[in-house]
């Protein structure tokens, strides 16, 4: 332990951090750098840079990373129009690589032979932070401590606060009973009582979005733009990337949109049960799909939903800095080069419907031959006498073996 003479935490400031921080400390007898990212979990963070301080850290590092976070990452997920399990937009895990990527970097700037985090060896955030800081520096130390002390519970670590003088927080009234994480493209639940995978999630969990039963009774109307792949304004107003997620999701939480109640697969063995509000993901979702309805041919959009599943399994499992997921972006963006266009949405009481959808010059939509109208002979219909007989051939010759 004690090889280490500086190590770079991922610091919120809580109780899990905060302790973690004087373990360090006092366990590995090194000095301690903290890095706190806003990627929009929408906490004041001055208090972590007080907290930090008065524990002795000297190097304190909080990082508005917002835009960075969408543009690098959730926008680049979106173009691939990646879920996983069919249900969960990854919101969680796409924060991760940012965050390993970042803690990296400061341990190379300030000197630090190892960095820290406090995922537990339960989850699937401990592979993801290690996974990305080896592929991006092999020779990185990482300390785990929940896979090293002894604390076990959450009375042990308060009292191994209180030994400490390490201020806890207090909270007057009910308390969450559940674990939380959030950013700018969600915020999950889990533990308490949705460790029963039979009971509704009670409506006091969702901090979030609106109830769809309360929703405004008023469908809204929304117009996103889209430049190659990526949502570039909102009802034609320009935005960063950053500030389209806001404003969508204002918009979708206002209409109850992006609740999912899920059992997943963890990357470590088990089955986990969480909720989940993604309400501008939701809608941005919908959208992309819309716009590449119009602009995508039919094989690459096929070739494209045949590898999402294994894309989304990269993300979720931690391989954002792999060789095979760089590889699949580099084909996701090119085949979004001629997703340009407009999408009008329109939500309702928690549901999402693309209603509109245009693109002046890159849409390979014809009404000329779609119509069921008079197409003034741009698609001989006798053609497909010829092109069914075809493509019956083998099932044609398999029928005559049977009856044979």
């Amino acid at each position: 332990m004690s090889a280490v003479k500086k190590v770079v935490l991922a610091y919120s400031g809580g109780l899990d951090t905060s302790i973690i921080l004087k373990w360090l400390q006092e366990e590995y007898g090194c000095e301690v750098v903290t890095f706190t990212a806003d990627i929009g979990q929408g906490e004041e963070l001055e208090p972590a840079r007080e907290k930090a301080a008065a524990l002795g850290v000297k190097e304190i590092y909080i990082e508005d990373l917002r835009e960075e976070f969408v543009r690098d990452y959730v926008f680049p997920m979106f173009r691939a129009n990646t879920i996983y399990e069919g249900e969960y937009l990854l919101g969680t895990s796409i924060a991760r690589p940012l965050i390993a990527k970042r803690m990296v970097e400061i341990a190379l700037a300030t000197g630090a032979d190892a960095v820290s985090h406090g995922a537990t060896g339960k989850g699937n955030d401990q592979v993801r932070f290690e996974l990305g800081a080896y592929a991006l520096r092999p020779d990185i130390r990482i300390i785990a401590p929940w896979r090293e002390w002894t604390l076990t519970s959450r009375e042990d670590m308060l009292a191994y606060a209180e030994r400490h003088n390490i201020p806890v927080e207090r909270k007057r009234g009910k308390q969450s009973p559940y674990s939380m994480d959030a950013n700018l493209l969600h915020i999950s639940y889990e533990g308490g009582p949705l460790e029963d995978p039979w009971i509704e999630a009670e409506e006091d969990l969702w901090r979030w979005t609106t109830s769809p039963e309360q929703a405004p009774d008023t469908p809204r109307y929304v117009e996103i733009d889209f430049h190659q792949g990526d949502a570039v304004a909102v009802d034609g107003e320009a935005m960063s990337p950053a500030s389209v997620l806001t404003s969508l999701n204002a918009l979708g939480a206002a209409h109850g949109v992006g609740r999912l109640d899920l059992v997943e697969n963890r990357y470590v063995g088990m089955k986990s049960r969480g909720c989940y509000e993604t309400p501008g993901g939701t809608l941005l979702l919908k959208a992309h799909r819309a716009i590449e309805s119009l602009t995508l041919d039919r094989e690459v959009a096929h070739l494209k939903d045949e590898l999402m599943p294994r894309y989304a399994s990269l993300i979720y499992n931690g391989y954002w800095w792999s060789p095979e997921r760089r590889m699949l972006q580099t084909m996701i963006d090119a085949s979004q080069e001629r997703v340009n266009g407009r999408v009008r949405l329109k939500l309702y009481k928690g549901s999402v419907t693309a209603v509109g959808r245009a693109s002046t010059t890159d849409s390979l939509f014809d009404s000329r031959i779609a119509t069921f109208e008079e197409d003034g002979g741009t698609y001989n219909q006798k053609d497909a006498s010829g092109f069914i007989l075809l493509n019956a051939l083998r099932m044609r010759i398999a029928a005559r073996r049977r009856q044979d």
